[in-house]
């Protein structure tokens, strides 16, 4: 792992990441078995009913802060490399270009950006006042609980990514692709977007290597915290 990885040998033991041969076969076994898929169930059916009324009021806000729809779309990669459709709150105007994302991914992903604006694009002008409570907050990333129950995602994986990023991967990147992506997962809790592209891929393809049971809860659980503390977030 290299120096500009801030995540320690013994963060990651806490974390139960140690990679040896058993573990792999287990990893595989539960990532596509119904404990997975029970787990996901489970907690988000009762999670968004619980949560409905934040969901109806942030509809509300960005209807009334910007014209355009509350929900934006947009095609991500998911297991196996199969396209779907994403559900985000609207954080932008609704007229926005996408280009200028577009040129941040491929420089994250050519390692020319490094540190906080590695991932994120800071002072983008494009994000509406609600927006940029939502994405420091992160209740822009609620919808993508109804992705969980058509079954695209999963609550705990590794970061949805746009088709234009999952174009970049090489031979070992695409390791990512084996697993379904989560709302949350061991990078988002770890470093977010503050992480290098390959550090980040590293972090994703630990998740994949050692998934389970357990090592979901505990993610869960350091999701709150990273949140609260806006780590990278925005």
């Amino acid at each position: 792992m290299d120096k500009t990885n801030k995540i320690t040998p013994n963060r990651l033991a806490a974390f139960g990441v140690q990679t040896d041969i058993a573990t792999i076969s287990k990893a595989r076994k539960f990532n596509r078995s119904w404990k997975k898929r029970a787990f996901d169930l489970l907690l988000t059916v009762p999670g968004t009913i619980i949560i409905s009324p934040l969901l109806l009021a942030t509809a509300i806000a960005i209807r009334l802060d910007s014209p355009g729809p509350a929900i934006y779309r947009q095609k991500r990669v998911g297991i196996d490399g199969k396209i779907f459709d994403i559900y985000k709150f609207r954080s932008m105007r609704n007229d926005s270009d996408e280009d200028l994302h577009i040129k941040q991914i491929l420089a994250y992903t050519k390692g020319d950006l490094e540190g906080s604006d590695s991932y994120k694009l800071k002072d983008d002008p494009r994000v509406t006042r609600v927006g940029k409570f939502i994405r420091k907050t992160s209740i822009d990333e609620l919808p993508q609980l109804f992705n969980v129950l058509k079954g695209d995602m999963s609550l705990i994986g590794p970061r949805p990514v746009p088709v234009y990023e999952a174009d970049q991967y090489n031979l070992w990147h695409s390791e990512r692709l084996t697993t379904p992506p989560g709302i949350t997962g061991l990078w988002q809790i770890s470093e977010r977007s503050s992480a290098s592209f390959d550090s980040q891929l590293r972090l994703d393809i630990r998740y994949i290597r050692n998934q389970s049971l357990k090592l979901n809860f505990q993610i869960l659980l350091e999701t709150m915290p990273a949140v609260i503390s806006k780590k990278g977030a925005g």
